[in-house]
């Protein structure tokens, strides 16, 4: 195998492959994850309390709201 030289062109990239909803669902919950580390890592207690959670997830308290089922409103937006 032989090192490339800075002025060869990379001739040929993999093609674009198109989204799936698994792929839109593994987004969403990468998105969940960071919103919950990003909690984790500013709050002042050595662990999150489930109501917290829920806050941070945008999850109603009866289960209603946008949770594990529907994925939470405005998630994959925030930023």
């Amino acid at each position: 195998m032989r090192a490339r030289r800075p002025e060869e062109e990379v001739l040929s990239v993999a093609g674009h492959r198109h989204s799936t909803a698994q792929d839109h669902v593994a987004l969403v919950e990468i998105d969940l994850t960071g919103e919950l580390m990003i909690a984790a890592a500013a709050a002042s207690e050595d662990r999150l309390s489930p109501d917290r959670i829920d806050e941070v997830l945008d999850v109603e308290a009866n289960g209603a709201g946008g949770g594990a089922g529907g994925g939470p409103s405005g998630a994959a937006g925030r930023g």
